[in-house]
């Protein structure tokens, strides 16, 4: 998308009305919606739930203009798609009246889900460890099958690279502390990227916390919001679900593992790369703050976001990580 493209989106993005949703709804699903306009939370799209005419709830998400280009949304769609054929439980996109899952508005782009209701756990019992174990190893099995072409790859040399390099590009970091973050960041990539050289990477989910997993009862496990599917190490898809750190949680670990290697082999070796991808996790919730507060003018989760007590104690958050991951081969020893 060029950036007059990307301006025009922005534009239309942030004023959508309730008139214009409902439209874009009937217009490219070919049937009438009540007036129903909920908007629900989302931190970087504009979601909406919708109600047709017969009943049936309807979600529309408009994509946030920039973020990813028309063909990284194809290959986030193509990919819910062939998890739907093989019956395993996504919210996949539907087809509109032109065959295609993904519409515009203007240069907006936007897609339509059936409504799914259900609910979040905090907490797991053994069985449902079990259970999501063999829910994600189904989801890599069919995420191996192929690449992704339009996807960013998770690993510290390309996103994280791409991250640190943007932040230090604007104007968030004064420079009173600027030397010292590309200090920390850089040795810190060069430190952790060995470790994903003979990692696979394959299609994931991305972000695979508790509140993309909901149950709905008498069905099971639904794995929602695929918006930031990217190709990284399977590991991702498990370690942000732990109560704790990996070394902490070993019967969850087991019965994670037992259920999914029921579909996907498993590399246990890459438990190492928890603590790394934590800090990864890091510099990347930092970089989606900056690009907020570059397109809003404003950071919505972090109030003191760009000031220089922030910056210190990221990078306090920063050090005390690396050094965590450091320490991380002999607490997690007797799991590989």
């Amino acid at each position: 998308m060029n950036s007059q493209a990307t301006i025009s989106g922005k534009r239309c993005f942030h004023g959508l009305t309730p008139e214009r949703v409902i439209a874009c709804a009937e217009e490219s699903t070919g049937r009438r919606c009540t007036n129903l306009c909920r908007p629900l939370n989302s931190y970087i799209n504009r979601v909406f739930e919708l109600e047709q005419e017969d009943g049936t709830g309807l979600i529309i998400k408009f994509y946030r203009p920039g973020r990813w280009s028309h063909e990284a949304l194809l290959d986030e769609h193509s990919f819910l798609l062939e998890l739907q054929a093989l019956e395993i439980p996504v919210i996949a996109p539907l087809k509109m009246t032109d065959g295609k899952t993904l519409g515009r508005d203007g240069t907006l782009p936007f897609a339509c889900f059936p409504k799914c209701g259900g609910r979040s756990y905090d907490e797991y019992s053994e069985e449902q460890w079990s259970e999501l174990g063999r829910l994600i190893g189904r989801v890599h099995a069919v995420g191996a099958t192929r690449s992704s072409l339009h996807r960013i790859t998770l690993a510290p040399a390309h996103s994280t690279r791409q991250q640190v390099d943007s932040l230090l590009a604007g104007h968030h970091i004064p420079p009173v502390v600027r030397p010292a973050f590309k200090e920390l960041t850089d040795a810190l990539i060069e430190e952790i990227s060995p470790l994903f050289e003979q990692t696979r990477m394959i299609r994931i989910h991305g972000d695979c916390h508790f509140s993309n997993l909901i149950h709905r009862p008498g069905q099971s496990f639904f794995i929602i919001d695929f918006d930031d599917m990217a190709l990284g190490p399977p590991v991702q898809d498990f370690w942000m679900l732990l109560p704790g750190h990996a070394h902490e949680c070993p019967l969850e670990v087991d019965l994670f593992l037992e259920g999914y290697q029921s579909f996907m082999d498993f590399d246990r070796r890459s438990l190492a790369l928890i603590e790394p991808l934590r800090a990864m996790r890091y510099i990347h919730y930092i970089a989606w703050c900056a690009h907020q507060v570059s397109e809003d003018g404003e950071s919505r989760a972090v109030p003191n976001f760009g000031t220089r007590a922030y910056w210190e104690q990221e990078m306090a958050d920063l050090a005390d990580q690396r050094q965590r991951i450091k320490n991380a081969a002999v607490q997690t020893g007797n799991f590989l």
